[in-house]
């Protein structure tokens, strides 16, 4: 298509595929919008990776976002097109060189694909038009109710099912001179991969059938900035993990350019220097100094709930404080579940994050004693047994979702430890419209100190600003 109707087309697909970056989490303003439309217009859209390079340039703040702007490029503008809703309507004997769905034609597949994923040099080409054979021939599922897509990536995978193909790769690898624990990674990896590409196509199948705003709305993840704790897969985790670290050096450094800024405009006045620079400027004191002002560091303790419902919300907001250590004068942690037990000593100072988690889950079992979470009883003993860590200069910090199994919450315990410290923050994983329901707390926990809603990284960095005073 050319003409002014192409340029319309492209105009619509790139302004649908900048609301769909929005509604993942990218905030992408009017003005980076038309940088895009800018660099767009000095290269050739006939190199597809040339326009991605150009979009992510323009479109893409942060590292993080990049996976998910990766999967949503591939759904507005796919590497390939065809064969995909007209697929599935394709008569039962097949149209003539199609292939069909039997044994023959999976165990030729699964030949076809190991010796594609065992090759010395991996031909992405290839294998991403393997990723395509293999949704058009096992992932079709014509014929499905209203609603309900041709593809399924699940289906394909189930199928063909690569990766009971892992010990045949390893073994070429050995055979080939490498040790086995590289061996092992790297046919992990490369079958990893080679999932991502089934799934990608998949959803390309899928937005030319429904559209491509379907797929942004239901299939394409957040940023894993905005991802939730609560719904992170093993592999969001992972992405996390490296973040953490990054994500909260960078914090620390702007608190303390925050600190630094506002001590010195509420510090004393430097008389004697105040005077002698105004000698430059004829006796007017046109710039003031001030006398140094040491920032004020508060001590911390978290309170933090380790049960399996909100395990992977506590590592990481464990690990994102821990990072942040050296904001605090001191910092004393302390897990829960129906029973307390601190764990200061895993936060070493120059600890590798892995090892901090490991310890971490080993010593889960500590906080536990009949193993369903009681927060009241956890209030009551971190109050008989933990009380000297809390002082007028403590800020206490709880983590948790507040659902204590219908057990007795001790308010009075709360009001008491809020009451000796001097201020105190819970933040909950769970989103806002869900407290109160089923044996959630939250409300009347909210009512004795104040609760905040903490989904993901953005609300955890978000809220270590105002912590951090």
């Amino acid at each position: 298509m050319t003409g002014p109707d192409a340029h319309s087309g492209l105009l619509d697909r790139h302004l649908a595929f900048v609301e769909a970056l929005r509604g993942a989490g990218l905030s992408v303003s009017l003005a980076e919008d038309l940088d895009a439309v800018a660099a767009l217009a000095a290269v050739h859209w006939s190199d597809r990776a040339t326009v991605r390079d150009a979009f992510a340039a323009t479109l893409v703040k942060k590292q993080t976002q990049r996976t998910t702007f990766d999967a949503l490029f591939d759904v507005y503008f796919p590497a390939m097109v065809g064969d995909g809703a007209a697929g599935a309507e394709a008569p039962d004997d097949g149209a003539p060189g199609q292939v069909k769905d039997n044994a023959a034609a999976l165990a030729d597949f699964r030949e076809r694909l190991a010796e594609a994923l065992a090759a010395g040099e991996i031909d992405e080409a290839q294998l991403r038009q393997m990723a395509a054979e293999m949704v058009g021939v096992f992932g079709s599922m014509p014929g499905r109710g209203p609603g309900l897509s041709s593809w399924s990536a699940y289906t394909a995978l189930q199928r063909v099912a690569p990766h009971e193909l892992v010990d045949r790769l390893v073994q070429g690898l050995l055979d080939a001179g490498t040790d086995d624990d590289a061996a092992r990674r790297q046919a992990n990896r490369r079958i990893g991969e080679f999932t991502g590409l089934v799934e990608d196509d998949a959803r390309r199948r899928i937005a030319e059938e429904k559209g491509p705003d379907h797929i942004a709305d239901v299939a394409v993840r957040p940023s894993i900035d905005k991802l939730a704790f609560m719904a992170a897969r093993r592999t969001d985790l992972d992405e996390m993990r490296k973040e953490i670290f990054p994500l909260a050096r960078r914090l620390a450094t702007r608190l303390a350019k925050e600190q630094h800024s506002r001590h010195a405009r509420t510090a004393p006045l430097d008389f004697r220097r105040t005077v002698r620079a105004s000698i430059a400027t004829g006796g007017v004191p046109i710039t003031t100094h001030h006398r140094p002002k040491r920032p004020h560091r508060t001590d911390l303790v978290v309170l933090c709930d380790v049960s399996g419902s909100v395990a992977n919300f506590a590592q990481f907001t464990l690990l994102f404080v821990f990072a942040l250590r050296e904001v605090f004068q001191s910092m004393r942690a302390f897990t829960f579940i129906d029973h307390v037990h601190e764990v200061t000593g895993h936060f070493r100072p120059g600890a590798d994050p892995v090892d901090v988690l490991a310890d971490l889950a080993a010593s889960a079992s500590h906080a536990a004693l009949w193993g369903r979470t009681n927060y009241g009883r956890a209030f009551t003993k971190f109050a008989e047994n933990h009380a000297d860590a809390l002082t007028p200069k403590t800020t206490l910090l709880i983590l948790g979702d507040a659902r204590s199994n219908y057990s007795d919450l001790h308010e009075d315990t709360l009001k008491q430890l809020a009451g000796s410290v001097k201020r105190t923050f819970w933040l909950n994983p769970e989103h806002q419209r869900n407290w109160g329901t089923g044996d959630s707390a939250a409300p009347t926990y909210a009512e004795i100190v104040r609760m905040i809603e903490c989904r993901n990284l953005t609300q955890l960095s978000e809220f270590v600003h105002e912590l951090a005073w």
